[in-house]
């Protein structure tokens, strides 16, 4: 677990007070930067000690076989994993010929800084050396947000109280040592040595790597250039071998002297283009970057996130901690999406190796539903990825003996890469997830040129599967059996409630789309015969209800399952899947992650306020939280039937997922959906942000210990700012045409002219249910003390 005084509580950053060298993967993690393009952990500048190097393009990755014990049809054959590039961070100094390492000499202070802000990380360091020499280094670390293939270092070494002689080695490091694998299957098996030197130059201050990957046939080119200021005694000079550039800059200093260097770093990969096409692309990009220089790639970056935050912000008077995390959230969850541009936001974003670097669909259902309301054009780029894979999607289907699109479980480049069945072929809902976020985007932007060129054959192509995948049974109720919904504890089950819901929706939307553009339509050989298949069985899907317990099964069954024997499970043996065989979680009731209520979520329109409570008190006794995906969900459905409380708890553990690293599994990533749930919790959870046709709705609830809630809204080209307190809400339209909203069922119209404000009625402050569901044996969320209460605990 990460010690919360390493880091101080400030609204605008993460700053480390004191380095912890076992807890550097974890740091790593956190001080990561990255634009959706090129990721770099948070390393020391000098490399060692590290806990995992890290240094990603999105995109890049290279195969590895998938060995059966025994072989069965249309099981994939091999994977995709994340690899490490060309390492561009590395800045490593000695000082009269010893190495500057944390580890020895002494480290008088050392702080770093992650600036939300201005989009850098930041650090200082003072160092005595072992024989007595004392420096003081500085180090701006940038990964550009508007120049897609930047990344830039501004470093100084300044003498204390004696003359030293410096070396700085600035360099390119490709094939770097991996750490050993893991057994924990959330973890990648990290490929040793997986890059083949293509060609290798340096001239003065310059140098370049060029690679490609054995198997995936990738090549990436990487290249530095370097702007030094320093005393005229100053040298530099360059070399170059099959897995290393280097830049070697000798100087001495006298006490007060500094040496400033500027490291500029830029990256290209393909897997068409020459090795001579891909190296004039990163001399180009190194070209501008110089040009740009130093201050002007700050200030680009700080004009971006000016505009970003400017929407999307999100402010709470009441609780610092939360505060901090939801701008942590926003920065990360923008970085890993804002220059992905057609490719996927992996799990972990660019930010480690976890989970092979995959996209799952929590990229759809999370992280786009918060960039559809933040930065919508991040999302058309997100989901024009997924239309350029559906030709494999297509193919996957067939081989599945499917129509339609199959989207793969986990992936990188749109092929299937799980080797587990059930929780990866059979979770078909991933197809109703994309198509909710087209859903979702459409909505929030009318972008009507997105919904014929790439919307419309989503849409239809994830409806063909449904109609393929299910069937009638006698009573002439649409089934859809032996999928895999959300929670992964429930594999293979009949009529998952969340699956068939959004299949409806899904085909309803895939109706619609193919009556508004009968041109595309006939391009897809859609007939009227086709679309009215689709709204039968939209409007015949069977929904299980259990009656004697007047709750909605998860799936068909499913409350007929013995239940968990959660009262004999020790908190050792979380999570589950590490500790018990699937075949047992499959058949009793236990709840890896939200699930039904998931589904209460984003089909808010499918189920009563009663059939909402009811089932949240069902379903809180069952699930564990094994998945980061589920407290910020929980929380959203917590907030919405009155448990205010609770819902503060679940916002908490999805805000500090990584901050706190509640999961033990930070070190090789962060979690980027829950980053996106501290924004859901929030906004649609304390907010009550709720679509509605063609317009937003609002239902504002603040649990004890947030005075204050406000957040930023896009909507069809309009910029809103929404602020509640106790007392009431109020509506500001910042910028746009004239819209309607509702505040809870109360229609309202904003203009720019004045703001509207929404006085708090008696109904909307009732107090929570006096009995609150109970959660698993142990497996309650930490209860969210207000801040006063914090502090005089934390003060006795």
């Amino acid at each position: 677990m990460i010690e919360q005084s390493n880091y101080s509580i400030e609204p605008w950053c993460l700053r480390e007070t004191r380095l912890d060298c076992d807890l550097l993967a974890q740091s790593e993690s956190l001080f990561s930067l990255s634009n959706g393009h090129i990721g770099w952990r948070g390393n020391l500048d000098e490399g060692d000690p590290h806990g995992l190097s890290g240094s990603y393009l999105n995109g890049v990755y290279e195969n590895r076989p998938l060995p059966y014990a025994e072989a069965g049809y249309g099981y994939p054959v091999s994977d995709e994993v994340v690899i490490n590039v060309t390492n561009g961070k590395l800045i490593r100094l000695l000082v009269d010929d010893e190495p500057f390492d944390v580890r020895y000499g002494e480290l008088t202070a050392h702080e770093r800084l992650l600036d939300f802000r201005a989009g850098v990380l930041h650090r200082e360091v003072e160092w005595t050396s072992p024989s007595e020499r004392k420096i003081r280094v500085t180090s701006t670390r940038l990964v550009s947000l508007v120049q897609r293939s930047v990344a830039a270092i501004h470093y100084e070494v300044e003498a204390i109280d004696q003359t030293v002689r410096l070396v700085v080695q600035s360099e390119l490091v490709a094939n770097e040592t991996p750490p050993p694998s893991s057994g924990d299957p959330r973890v990648s098996a990290v490929l040793d040595s997986p890059w083949l030197s293509r060609s290798y130059s340096s001239d003065g201050t310059l140098a370049g790597l060029i690679h490609r990957t054995t198997y995936s046939k990738l090549r990436v080119a990487a290249a530095m250039d370097h702007v030094v200021e320093g005393p005229e005694s100053t040298q530099v000079s360059a070399e170059s071998f099959p897995d290393l550039g280097r830049v070697t800059i000798t100087v001495t200093l006298e006490p007060g002297e500094r040496l400033r260097l500027v490291k500029y770093v830029t990256y290209g990969w393909s897997a068409q283009r020459s090795k001579e096409a891909l190296r004039d692309q990163v001399d180009a990009a190194l070209t501008v970057a110089r040009q740009t220089g130093w201050d002007g790639l700050l200030a680009e970056q700080r004009e971006y996130l000016d505009d970003f935050w400017s929407r999307a912000d999100v402010e709470i008077d009441g609780d610092e901690e939360i505060q901090q995390a939801v701008r942590f959230a926003l920065f990360h969850v923008l970085q890993s999406s804002a220059r992905s541009e057609r490719r996927a936001i992996a799990a972990k974003g660019l930010t480690g190796t976890g989970y092979a670097g995959h996209a799952f669909w929590d990229s759809e259902a999370y992280v786009l539903a918060v960039l559809s309301y933040t930065v919508p054009e991040v999302v058309a780029h997100a989901l024009e990825w997924r239309h350029d894979a559906l030709p494999l999607a297509l193919e996957r289907a067939e081989q599945l003996g499917l129509k339609g699109a199959a989207f793969p479980w986990r992936t990188i480049t749109g092929a299937e890469c799980s080797a587990y069945w059930p929780a990866g072929t059979a979770a078909f809902h991933v197809g109703a997830d994309v198509a909710n976020a087209v859903i979702r985007y459409v909505h929030a932007t009318g972008d009507v040129s997105f919904e014929d060129k790439y919307g419309h054959k989503l849409l239809v192509q994830t409806a063909r599967l449904w109609r393929s995948l299910g069937h009638y049974d006698v009573h002439g109720g649409f089934r859809i059996d032996g999928v895999t919904g959300p929670d992964e504890y429930s594999a293979i089950a009949d009529n998952n409630v969340y699956t068939n819901l959004m299949a409806q929706q899904n085909l309803r939307a895939a109706a619609d789309i193919a009556e508004r553009y009968p041109e595309r339509s006939r391009q897809q050989a859609v007939d009227d015969d086709e679309i009215a298949a689709w709204r039968e069985a939209a409007d015949t899907m069977v929904i299980p209800f259990d009656d004697t317990l007047g709750v909605h099964a998860q799936s068909e069954s499913f409350t007929n399952h013995q239940l968990w024997d959660f009262a004999s499970t020790g908190p050792d043996k979380y999570p589950l899947l590490l500790h018990f065989p699937y075949f047992d979680l499959y058949r009793k009731q236990v709840v890896k992650q939200a699930d039904l209520v998931l589904a209460m979520y984003l089909r808010n329109d499918a189920f009563s306020a009663e059939q909402k409570r009811a089932n949240f008190d069902y379903y809180e006794r069952l699930t564990v939280r094994d998945s980061s995906l589920s407290a910020c969900i929980q929380a959203v459905m917590a907030a919405e039937v009155g448990y205010l409380a609770l819902a503060y708890d679940y916002l908490a553990e999805a805000a500090l997922m990584d901050l706190g690293d509640l999961e033990h599994n930070t070190a090789d990533g962060l979690h980027v959906a829950s980053l996106a749930g501290t924004w859901i919790a929030l906004v649609a959870g304390f907010g009550g942000l709720r679509e509605r046709k063609d317009s937003l709705g609002f239902s504002p609830r603040l649990p004890e210990g947030i005075t204050r809630l406000a957040f930023g809204v896009v909507f069809r080209g309009r910029r809103l700012r929404v602020e509640t307190t106790p007392a009431a809400t109020t509506y500001r339209l910042i910028e746009g045409d004239a819209l309607e909203l509702f505040h809870f069922n109360e229609s309202i119209t904003l203009s720019t002219k004045e703001p509207v404000v929404c006085l708090r009625s008696a109904d909307e402050t009732s107090t929570s249910p006096a009995t609150v569901p109970s959660q698993p044996a142990g497996r309650a969320p930490v209860h969210r003390e207000p801040t006063a209460a914090r502090n005089l605990e934390a003060s006795t």
